[in-house]
């Protein structure tokens, strides 16, 4: 318990304020995350020695984060790159003789989807310089850190249901509501301090649903896990395991609140 308070400490000490600062430092710190993120998935799935098709896939990880107002992408699509690598994979099937695999080919595919549309959305969301994107930001983060601890408390003071056992053993479903419980209380509070252009009862609606997604996200990933037979997705953080552990439900929440417009 001990290491894992230093190390949320430390990284609280340097995230946060990287998210402050904004502008390319943030930038280049949501790339260097997400390239470590892509590669605790490759190492689960123990197909990293497959350097050539790994080192594409972080390239083209980084080109679909660049952001939309960059304009590099004239005279063709983001879309029409990941079409690209598709053709690389399935002709990389042939020249490693069958040694990686159609099912390969499709899970760094999956993977680069999964892990490049949170962190775009973590850098569209925080776009600008603007007090509003500072605030979006902050908002997911509160909601999330307000599941997580609801969930942590509820589940070990009230939890005597198994939420999914297969998938997480530890999780409750007295947990998980309490999860959205305090986190209903932190949206209503923030908007309270920091108001959105809604009605309160929207807040709190958006807000449950986040919650209900972030743990959806966190389960997603302790899936990955449970499949591969691993107990963390990486080693960075001493104590939480690796950017995955920390990020999942982030992940999952972000592109959910563009989705539904809610960020302006």
């Amino acid at each position: 318990m001990k290491q894992r308070i230093q190390t949320a400490i430390m990284a609280f000490l340097i995230f946060i304020p990287v998210v402050v600062i904004g502008g390319m430092i943030f930038n280049v710190f949501v790339y260097l995350l997400a390239a470590i993120a892509l590669l605790e998935l490759i190492r689960m799935r123990k197909i990293g020695h497959y350097y050539i098709p790994v080192m594409i896939a972080v390239i083209l990880l980084w080109l679909l984060l660049v952001p939309e107002s960059a304009g590099i992408f004239q005279g063709f699509e983001k879309s029409e790159l990941i079409m690209a690598f598709v053709l690389f994979l399935l002709s990389y099937t042939v020249m490693a003789k069958n040694k990686f695999t159609f099912d390969d080919a499709g899970f760094i595919l999956l993977t680069i989807i999964y892990v490049g549309m949170g962190f775009f959305y973590l850098i569209e969301t925080r776009d600008g310089s603007n007090a509003a994107a500072l605030a979006n930001i902050f908002y997911v983060l509160v909601v999330i850190w307000a599941t997580d601890t609801g969930a942590y408390f509820c589940g070990r003071a009230l939890g005597k249901r198994k939420l999914w056992p297969e998938i997480s053993p530890n999780k409750t479903i007295e947990g998980a509501i309490g999860g959205v419980v305090l986190a209903t209380a932190a949206g209503i509070i923030f908007h309270i301090a920091y108001p959105f252009p809604y009605d309160m009862i929207i807040v709190i609606a958006v807000t449950v649903l986040v919650s209900i997604f972030g743990q959806i996200g966190d389960l997603v990933e302790s899936a990955f896990k449970r499949h591969y037979g691993v107990k963390d997705s990486g080693n960075l953080l001493p104590g939480h395991g690796g950017i995955l552990d920390r990020l999942d439900s982030l992940l999952f929440v972000l592109p959910l609140l563009h989705f539904i417009n809610f960020f302006m």
